[in-house]
């Protein structure tokens, strides 16, 4: 069971190294970009970035959860898979981009409550094909097991569009327009020089028998994704027609607060997959997917207790005076991107078992309670309710995905384990909350003491086995775990038709941007 637990720890860091770096980056300037916006300039660009998102998951209509499928899959070309599905996304992306372009000022009106910024939505709107093919193109590198590669093409995009963005916000008082510019344009420089590199396995000319079997894979796909996205992207338009763009400004600023669970998250989302789906043997998986469910609850606790205790030190440090209201969200998002990884744990099930059209029902209900909750409690409690409402929308989804997949998998989860790991993080939240102090030295020592004794109180409640007491000592051994990221870098792509161990599909909808 350790051996399981070892390697997902470790491919999820090989594979999540640029996610780290980008996000760190990103966290880091936001001292700089709260001093030169306001929250009504932070709120309207963090909407259309979070439309452009939905927009190409729509467009892209599954293909390139087709491509990460059909690429290894037998029987079909590996070269026409990447040929077919390019020439899809281009045209499908150019032919959505140029439908909406006359339509700028309606859409902003749309999006904004009313608000006409037609110059912002022709922007989002060619953010909308960049988002797509960056995309995909960097799907190929993951295709291709070109970790280097990826790493070192993301990490450069991410500081070209920092730079950008820097000049255009602090040095041309752009405001909203400069942050979108900053992403989109870097962003598409990118992608050109990445068609050019990938320019001997592109087309313009599309299969169109093999396009047919990919949208039979990839297109039911869609809606269940768009509609787990729109609980990220709801709450954002509902607060920003009820509260105003400042309040919207607030939350998107929560949300980056809360990029340390979503970087555990993300290397969880990348790793998981691959090592869920090679356990052959039923019997075998059932235990490790226990394993890793209550081994990943745990830590993500850990970070979610020391973000929600010291959430208003974070926003004081990482932001401007008037954005410090946003820490009383970050700890309820926090929890509930812990709570998307469940969802992700429930999504492998059912794949496992091919049933994936489970999938789509649990994030349509998720998303009708994630909009009634928001419209009940974002006027009375603001961007607290809205986190509230996350909370409850991921609660519902993971149930039903619960319930669903024990039908169809049974797996023997640890609900001992982990109700020891939930009533720990809550008494030590609800300690630091209701007695120590909200602000000074002593308050932050207090608070970073009781978030630092965690572990201990676990280990005191007798939550760690024997074998798992000794493989954390083993973890104090660094040169052990470098050489494993050695042997997961130096791993070969597969070539014999199967899924290789360290692969799995990412999305690169938020690294590039600040």
């Amino acid at each position: 069971m350790s051996g399981y637990l070892r390697r997902l720890a470790t491919t999820g860091a090989a594979y999540t190294a640029a996610s780290i770096l980008s996000k760190l980056i990103a966290v880091a300037l936001l001292p700089l970009y709260t001093r030169y916006l306001t929250k009504a300039d932070y709120g309207v660009a963090e909407v259309l970035f979070a439309a452009v998102v939905a927009a190409s998951i729509v467009i892209r209509l599954g293909v390139i959860e087709a491509v990460l499928r059909f690429y290894y899959k037998g029987g079909e070309e590996p070269g026409a898979v990447v040929a077919s599905s390019f020439a899809a996304l281009f045209w499908l992306s150019t032919a959505a981009a140029l439908i909406a372009l006359p339509f700028a000022g309606p859409i902003s009106e749309a999006l904004l409550a009313g608000r006409s910024e037609p110059d912002l939505a022709r922007i989002a709107i060619g953010g909308l094909w960049v988002a797509t093919l960056h995309e995909y193109l960097l799907t190929l590198f993951r295709l291709e097991e070109r970790a280097k590669a990826f790493f070192t093409v993301t990490i450069a995009n991410v500081l070209a569009a920092i730079a950008l963005t820097v000049a255009l916000v602090v040095g041309e008082d752009e405001g909203a327009r400069g942050l979108l510019l900053g992403s989109y344009v870097s962003g598409a420089a990118f992608v050109l020089g990445l068609i050019f590199v990938h320019r001997r396995r592109l087309s313009l000319l599309i299969d169109r028998a093999l396009l047919r079997r990919m949208l039979r894979f990839g297109l039911p796909t869609m809606p269940a994704e768009l509609s787990l996205y729109a609980l990220n992207f709801a709450d954002r338009i509902i607060i920003f027609r009820m509260l105003g763009a400042a309040e919207a400004g607030l939350y998107a600023v929560a949300v980056k607060f809360a990029q340390a669970v979503n970087v555990l998250v993300r290397g969880f989302q990348l790793a998981w997959p691959p090592l869920a789906y090679s356990i052959r043997d039923d019997e075998e998986a059932r235990g490790v997917y226990a394993a890793v469910v209550t081994w990943f609850v745990a830590g993500c606790a850990f970070v979610v207790v020391g973000i929600w205790l010291l959430a208003r030190w974070i926003a004081r440090a990482l932001a401007a005076p008037e954005f410090f209201e946003s820490y009383e969200a970050v700890g309820l998002i926090s929890a509930a991107v812990t709570l998307y990884a469940l969802y992700m744990v429930q999504l492998v099930i059912l794949g496992r078992t091919g049933r994936t059209e489970f999938n789509f029902p649990a994030t349509l209900a998720a998303l009708a309670v994630n909009v009634v909750l928001n419209l009940v409690l974002v006027p009375p409690l603001g961007i607290v309710g809205a986190g509230l409402a996350l909370v409850a929308s991921y609660l519902v989804v993971v149930a039903l995905m619960y319930g669903f997949t024990q039908r169809l998998f049974p797996v023997p989860y640890e609900w001992m384990r982990l109700a020891r790991v939930v009533l720990v993080s809550a008494a030590l939240v609800g300690l630091g909350e209701l007695l120590l102090p909200t602000d000074g030295l002593d308050g932050l020592a207090g608070r970073a003491v009781l978030w630092l004794a965690y572990p201990l109180v676990l280990l005191a409640t007798g939550f760690f086995s024997a074998e798992e007491r000794g493989w954390l000592a083993q973890l104090r051994h660094p040169g052990e775990l470098l050489a494993r990221l050695r042997a997961v870098r130096e791993q070969p792509p597969a070539v014999d038709g199967s899924i290789p161990e360290t692969y799995e599909a990412v999305r690169i909808d938020e690294d590039a941007r600040p």
